[in-house]
């Protein structure tokens, strides 16, 4: 009976997780759309007029062909304007050759191998108990919680960002708009 009760609870925690995320998620305005499939992460981030930093850092970080031809991923996507809530060091500065490894570590903590859908966070919230953890492709964990309505990503040093755009999907992944760049390390 108790299995039976934590399996309705998950379904049940599931659902209106499921449902209100998507009603969340529905609202926001993007550049991105839904049904881009064909198109490959770095064409879809091109196109996009909000993510224009983006585009620079995968194409200074060398990884604009991986992105383009490899996958899948799941790509955690900060706008524009999230890169210019940064503290502390500039993307200009950043951008410069010599902070390369720097700028690839930032970038490749907002990866993830493999296509995570928002349903797929949610279920793994549910596992959780309204968390999920996931090992991005620079090596460390992000964390997954809801806020409301709201997923929630959270690194290390207790920077936030929201998923404000879920479920952008690729030809080689899918694409989470976020709200703040999250750093895989003080920067």
């Amino acid at each position: 009976m108790k299995y039976l009760t934590k399996v309705f609870s998950c379904a049940l925690c599931f659902s209106f997780l499921s449902l209100t995320a998507q009603e969340s998620v529905s609202k926001s305005n993007s550049t991105y759309h839904k049904t881009e499939g064909k198109k490959s992460i770095v064409n879809s981030t091109a196109t996009s007029k909000n993510h224009q930093t983006l585009l620079a850092v995968m194409k200074a970080t060398d990884l604009e062909e991986l992105l383009d031809h490899a996958g899948p991923f799941t790509v955690f996507a900060p706008s524009d304007l999230a890169f210019q809530k940064i503290s502390g060091k500039t993307v200009e500065y950043l951008l410069h050759p010599e902070n390369r490894k720097e700028l690839k570590d930032l970038l490749t903590y907002h990866i993830v191998a493999g296509q995570i859908t928002a349903s797929k966070i949610l279920k793994a919230m549910c596992r959780g108990k309204g968390k999920a953890t996931f090992t991005t492709v620079q090596g460390d964990i992000i964390t997954a919680t809801m806020k409301g309505i709201d997923i929630i990503l959270n690194d290390s040093f207790g920077n936030t960002a929201t998923i404000v755009v879920a479920d952008s999907k690729q030809r080689n992944g899918v694409i989470h708009e976020i709200d703040s760049v999250i750093l895989p390390g003080k920067i």
